[in-house]
C-alpha cells in the first residue's frame, strides 16, 4: 500500500491523515514522524513503540467489544493534533524516537498471543500517524485470530478509512468539541473532518464508540453537549457515548476537575438525545450497561473490571438481553 502521492519537484503529499501535508525532500509533516525522503514517505516510528502494555479493553474505553478481555496496547511518539490538555503529552508531543527499541510486527503479534490477549490496540498516541506500522501488525494479527482496535482523534484520511475496513474491528473516536473554531485554534484540527470520519467508520461497518472529555469552560455548556449528543444519535443511537471527566494535565493546570453535576447533566443530555448507551468515565462509580428496552443490568464494571455480565451470546456473536430478548449491538466474540 502506498501512503503518499508524488508531486512536482520531488515533493510528496502524505495521505495518512486529513492534514494531507505537502512535504519537500527532508521535511516532516505536522505529526513530526512522517518524512519525505528522496521522494518517498518514510514513517520514522516504524517498529519503534514508545509504550507497550496489556490493558483491560474497558480502558480504551470500549464497553461493547469483548468485555473483560485483555488487549495488547501500544503507541509510538508524535501526533497530528496539539491538544493542550493531552494526558499522554510525554509521547504525543515529542518527536524523539527511541531507535534502540525495535519490535517487529511479528514480535508484536507474538506478544499479544503470549499474554492471552484477544485484540491489539493502536493507542496512547494517534495511530493514523503510524499507520504503516499499525497495518503490518494488524494484518498479521487478523491471520492469528486477533482483533484490532484504533483509539483515535478521528483525523484519518478517507484513503486510510477505506483500507481500515479490511482489518480494523473497532474504534474509539474522540469527539472533543462541537465548535469549529475550537478545533482549529486550540486543537489544530478540523471539526467537519472528524464528523465525516465518524460517519464513514459507521458506514464501512467498523464498530465505533465515541469519547468526549468534558473540559470545564471549554465544552461543558448544555448547548454544546446537546449538539454532540444529537450528532452521534443522527449517525446511530446504538453508538455508545463515553463522557470522560477532565483532570488538570500538561498545559491546562488552571482548571478544576469536571464537577460531577456536569457529568450527570451530560449523561441526561445523551439519553434525552436518544442515545441508548451513555457511560461516565474517570469516575469512582460502577458503570452499567442497561438493556434499553427493559432496563435490566446486563454488564456491571468497577474500575475497568467486569463484575457481572449476563448477556446471552449465540453462535453468530449476537448478544441479547436474557430478560426481554433485546439485541445489544457490539462485538461480543
Amino acid at each position: 500500500m502506498k501512503y503518499y502521492e508524488a508531486l512536482e519537484n520531488g515533493k510528496i503529499r502524505c495521505l495518512l491523515c486529513r492534514h494531507h501535508c505537502i512535504l519537500k525532500d527532508g521535511q516532516v509533516g505536522i505529526c513530526s514522524v512522517n518524512m519525505n525522503k528522496n521522494g518517498e514517505l518514510v514513517n520514522l516510528v516504524y517498529g519503534h513503540p514508545s509504550s507497550i502494555n496489556v490493558d483491560p479493553i474497558e480502558k480504551k474505553p470500549l464497553f461493547h467489544f469483548l468485555p473483560g478481555s485483555g488487549v495488547l496496547s501500544f503507541g509510538t511518539v508524535g501526533c497530528n493534533f496539539k491538544c493542550p490538555f493531552c494526558q499522554n503529552w510525554q509521547i504525543a508531543h515529542t518527536n524523539k524516537v527511541n531507535d534502540s527499541v525495535y519490535v517487529s510486527p511479528q514480535e508484536m503479534v507474538k506478544l499479544a498471543l503470549e499474554y492471552n490477549c484477544k485484540s491489539i490496540a493502536y493507542t496512547y498516541n494517534e495511530p493514523s500517524i503510524f499507520y504503516p506500522y499499525a497495518r503490518d501488525v494488524g494484518v498479521l494479527a487478523k491471520e492469528k485470530g486477533l482483533k484490532n482496535v484504533f483509539v483515535t482523534n478521528g483525523f484519518e484520511s478517507v484513503y486510510e478509512i477505506e483500507d481500515m475496513k479490511d482489518w480494523v474491528d473497532a474504534c474509539n473516536v474522540d469527539l472533543k468539541s462541537f465548535k469549529p473554531e475550537y478545533y482549529k485554534k486550540v486543537l489544530k484540527g478540523n471539526l467537519e473532518d472528524v464528523l465525516d470520519t465518524i460517519k464513514r467508520l459507521h458506514d464501512v461497518g467498523i464498530w465505533q464508540e465515541i469519547t468526549t472529555l468534558i473540559v470545564p469552560q471549554d465544552n461543558d455548556s448544555e448547548e454544546e453537549l446537546t449538539k454532540i449528543a444529537e450528532f452521534i444519535a443522527s449517525v446511530s443511537t446504538d453508538i455508545p457515548w463515553h463522557i470522560s471527566r477532565f483532570h488538570p494535565d500538561y498545559k491546562v493546570q488552571d482548571k478544576p476537575a469536571t464537577p460531577m453535576e456536569t457529568m450527570i447533566k451530560a449523561y441526561e443530555i445523551g439519553k434525552k438525545a436518544g442515545l441508548k448507551y451513555v457511560y461516565l468515565g474517570n469516575v469512582a462509580l460502577p458503570v452499567v450497561t442497561y438493556c434499553p428496552k427493559c432496563n435490566e443490568e446486563l454488564i456491571v464494571r468497577t474500575i475497568y473490571r467486569v463484575e457481572k455480565n449476563i448477556l446471552q451470546i449465540d453462535n453468530q456473536g449476537v448478544a441479547r438481553c436474557p430478560t426481554c430478548g433485546e439485541v445489544i449491538p457490539g462485538v461480543w466474540k
